[in-house]
C-alpha cells in the first residue's frame, strides 16, 4: 500500500447510465460445459436420518478427498467487521440515534462486533485478552477482567477479540485457538480441531463472567439486531489423514477414503461446552438441525448460534449447522446471508477455471431459531459483505468474474446480479454485466435503489447503477479518475465519501486518499474534493469500523499510518505518538475538507510497545472525540481537538 507498489486493478461505483462495454439482460441461459454457472439453482434440503446424513456425508468426503486431505476452510473475507445496536446504530447517512457514535455499520439498527462499543453510559473495549471499562462522564476506568484465567494461556493467541453490548452484558467473541492435533508425525493435524470462544459478561458492577461457550471451529462473524445476537461458525471434520513419506498419489487417496469410511457423525458435527454457574454442560449439534445443498464436499460445517442477550445466561447457543463453507456474512436485521465462493479452487495465474461462483445461503432470522429460507448461486467472488444488499425484496449482489483468484487478468470483468426468493431457490430476475473490464472490485455500496461500485487497474472508473427495476438494472454514469477508493461512505445531500488510495497514471499507488463525490445526478458523477496523504494508508481501506462520519459536526476521523514520521500531539501539545500513527480528523464544509487536526497516543504502559500507540477506533460521547488504542483512550474536544483525558489501559 505504500508508494512504489504497483497495482493492476480499476475503480468502479455502479449507477444508472448505459454504456459501452456494459449490458444490462435478464437471467442467462444455463452455460455451455467449461463456462461459469448461472445464477440460482441451489437448493437447501434436510437430511431423511442420522444414518442418511452420514452415509452422504462419507460419500461426499470421499469424491472430494484427496492425497493430503480434505484440507481445512480458508477464511480470507474476514476483512469486514461492524456493529451498532448495544451503542447507538447511525442510519445510511451515518447520524447517530443519541448523542453518541456506533460502529460503523454495513445495514442500520444491524449491529456487528468490533474492539471497543459505547451506550452513552461506558465505553467497552477488549484488547490483548482484556476487557476494559470507562465511564465517559469522569474520563476514567472503573473495571478492567482479565478473560483467560491467571497464568492461563491467552486465548486469542494473537487474533483480534471483538464484541456486541446489549444493556449491562458484553459478548466478547475470541475467535480460536487451535489445540494440539495428532503426536504422530505421519498423520496430518486434525483440521477440526480449532475452537471458538464466546465469553458473556455482566457489566452492572464490577465486570465478571457469567457464561463461557466452546465450540468446535473457527469464528466467521456474528450480526444483532436489538438483545438478539446470532454468530456464525466455520469448523472441519475432526479426521486425522496419514501422510506416509512413499506412495503414489493413488495411494495416498484410497488410505484417505479408507479414514473417512471410519469416520461417524461425532467427527462432522460440531461439539460444544457450556460452563455457567459452576456447572459445565456439552452437547453437540444435533442430525436434525443439519442441512445441506444440492452437492457438497463434507469438508466443512457452518453453524449459526443464537443468543439473548437479556436473557440471565447463554445456554445452548440453539445451533442449526449446514454441509457447506462460509466466509462473508450479511444481514439486514430480518435476514442473514452467508456466501462461499470457489476463489481458492482457481489458479494463482488466469487459466481455466473449474468453478468460477459463489453460493449463498438464505436465512430468516425471526423470533427464535433460525430457518433456512432459500439457496442460490452467482457467477464470481465478492469483495466483502458489502456487495451484498437487500432491498424491495430483491438482493443485489457485486461479482468479478474472470482472471485469477484475486480477480486479475486481462478476461476480467464485473456485474451486480439481482435474485429474488422463490420458494426454496434464489433466482436471478436481472443482472448488469461488462464493469471495470480486465480489473477487479475494489470497493461496493448499495444505497436504496442505486448502487456504487469500484473497479481499479490504473485509472478508476465510478460507475452509478440504477436497481429501481429488478429485470433490468442499468449503469447510468461513470466518472474517470486516478487511484481507487476501497470504502464508500454515504455523506448525505447528494454526497459520497471515498477512502483508498491515489495512484499515478499506470496505476501506481502513491498513498491514502479521501475523496468527496457528488452523486446527486446519477448521469454525472463527479469528484469535488481530495485529500492527500503521501505515502500514508488506512486501516479503513479494508476496515469500515476504523472510519468514523460524524454527521452533526461533518466531520470524518480515520487512522492513518505513514512510514518513519513521528507525529505530534494535537495542536502542538507535544503529545509525541508513535512512528507514523495518528488518527486524522476532516471537516466536510460545501467545497471540500479542511484539516481539523491530528491526535496521537503515547505508548503502553505495561511494554512501551510501539505497535501500541497505534489508534484502532474513534468514537463521540456527548460531545467528546474519543480515540481507542492498546495503550489507552484519549478524549479530545471535537472543536479545536484540544485533549482533556488520557486513560491508560495497562
Amino acid at each position: 500500500m505504500t508508494g512504489g507498489r504497483l497495482r493492476t486493478v480499476g475503480w468502479a461505483t455502479v449507477a444508472a447510465l448505459t454504456l459501452a462495454g456494459c449490458t444490462a439482460h435478464p437471467p442467462a441461459p444455463p452455460p455451455q460445459r467449461g463456462g461459469n454457472p448461472p445464477s440460482g439453482g441451489l437448493r437447501l434440503v434436510a437430511f431423511d436420518s442420522c444414518d442418511e446424513a452420514l452415509r452422504q456425508l462419507r460419500a461426499a468426503a470421499k469424491a472430494a478427498v484427496g492425497p493430503w486431505g480434505l484440507g481445512e476452510p480458508v477464511p480470507y473475507a474476514a476483512a469486514e467487521r461492524a456493529g451498532a445496536v448495544g451503542g447507538a446504530v447511525k442510519d445510511a447517512a451515518g447520524v447517530p440515534a443519541g448523542g453518541f457514535s456506533g460502529t460503523t455499520v454495513h445495514e442500520a439498527g444491524v449491529d456487528e462486533p468490533d474492539l471497543v462499543k459505547t451506550d452513552g453510559r461506558r465505553i467497552v473495549t477488549v484488547s490483548r485478552g482484556t476487557l476494559s471499562v470507562v465511564d465517559p462522564a469522569s474520563r476514567r476506568l472503573t473495571g478492567r477482567l482479565a478473560l483467560d484465567p491467571p497464568g492461563g494461556q491467552l486465548w486469542y493467541d494473537g487474533n483480534e477479540a471483538n464484541l456486541l453490548l446489549h444493556g449491562d452484558r458484553a459478548l466478547v467473541l475470541l475467535p480460536d485457538r487451535s489445540r494440539t492435533g495428532p503426536a504422530d508425525a505421519k498423520q496430518r493435524p486434525v483440521p477440526g480441531a480449532a475452537q471458538a470462544r464466546l465469553v458473556l459478561v455482566d457489566l452492572a458492577g464490577a465486570p465478571r463472567i457469567i457464561g463461557d461457550y466452546r465450540i468446535d471451529g473457527r469464528l466467521v462473524d456474528a450480526r444483532q439486531v436489538g438483545a438478539s445476537a446470532r454468530v456464525v461458525i466455520r469448523s472441519a471434520p475432526r479426521m486425522a489423514f496419514p501422510q506416509p513419506a512413499k506412495g503414489t498419489d493413488a495411494q495416498r487417496i484410497a488410505a484417505n477414503r479408507a479414514v473417512v469410511d471410519k469416520a461417524t457423525l461425532d467427527d462432522w458435527l460440531p461439539h460444544y461446552e457450556v460452563r455457567e454457574d459452576g456447572r459445565t454442560v456439552s452437547g453437540r449439534v444435533d442430525c436434525d438441525r443439519l442441512s445441506r445443498p444440492a452437492g457438497f464436499s463434507g469438508a466443512s460445517m457452518v453453524t449459526v448460534l443464537s443468543f439473548d442477550l437479556g436473557a440471565t445466561a447463554l445456554g445452548t447457543g440453539d445451533p442449526v449447522t449446514v454441509a457447506a463453507d462460509g466466509d462473508t456474512v450479511y444481514s439486514n436485521g430480518s435476514r442473514l446471508y452467508l456466501t462461499n465462493d470457489q476463489r481458492w479452487r482457481l489458479p494463482v495465474r488466469p487459466s481455466s477455471r473449474p468453478d468460477d461462483s459463489t453460493e449463498i445461503y438464505q436465512f430468516d432470522l425471526g423470533a427464535g431459531t433460525p430457518r433456512y429460507v432459500a439457496a442460490g448461486t452467482v457467477p464470481g467472488r465478492l469483495i466483502n459483505q458489502y456487495a451484498l444488499s437487500e432491498w424491495d425484496g430483491h438482493l443485489r449482489v457485486a461479482t468479478t468474474t474472470g482472471g485469477d483468484r484475486w480477480g486479475r487478468g486481462g478476461d476480467s470483468a464485473s456485474g451486480v446480479h439481482v435474485l429474488r426468493t422463490e420458494g426454496t431457490t434464489l433466482t436471478e430476475v436481472g443482472r448488469v454485466t461488462g464493469l471495470g473490464k480486465g480489473e477487479r472490485i475494489y470497493a461496493v455500496r448499495f444505497l436504496g435503489p442505486t448502487g456504487y461500485v469500484v473497479t481499479f487497474r490504473q485509472t478508476d472508473p465510478l460507475y452509478v447503477v440504477d436497481l429501481r427495476d429488478p429485470a433490468t438494472p442499468r449503469v447510468t454514469g461513470e466518472l474517470k479518475v486516478n487511484g481507487y477508493s476501497s470504502f464508500l461512505h454515504p455523506a448525505g445531500d447528494g454526497r459520497l465519501l471515498g477512502v483508498g488510495q491515489e495512484a499515478t497514471d499506470q496505476g501506481r499507488v502513491q498513498g491514502l486518499q479521501v475523496s468527496l463525490f457528488d452523486v446527486a445526478d446519477p448521469a454525472r458523477p463527479t469528484r469535488i474534493a481530495r485529500h492527500h496523504v503521501a505515502q500514508g494508508w488506512s486501516d479503513a481501506e479494508f476496515d469500515p469500523h476504523a472510519f468514523l462520519w460524524w454527521a452533526p459536526q461533518r466531520l470524518v476521523v480515520l487512522p492513518v499510518m505513514r512510514p518513519g514520521v513521528v507525529t505530534g500531539g494535537v495542536g502542538g501539545e507535544g503529545d509525541r505518538g508513535a512512528p507514523g500513527a495518528e488518527v486524522l480528523a476532516l471537516r466536510l464544509g460545501a467545497d471540500g475538507f479542511t484539516v481539523a487536526g491530528t491526535i496521537a497516543h503515547p505508548p503502553s504502559l505495561t511494554d512501551g510497545s510501539e505497535w501500541s500507540k497505534r489508534i484502532r477506533r474513534s468514537l463521540v460521547v456527548d460531545g467528546v472525540l474519543w480515540t481507542v488504542s492498546d495503550a489507552g483512550l484519549k478524549a479530545t474536544t471535537l472543536t479545536g481537538l484540544t485533549t482533556v483525558a488520557w486513560v491508560p489501559t495497562p
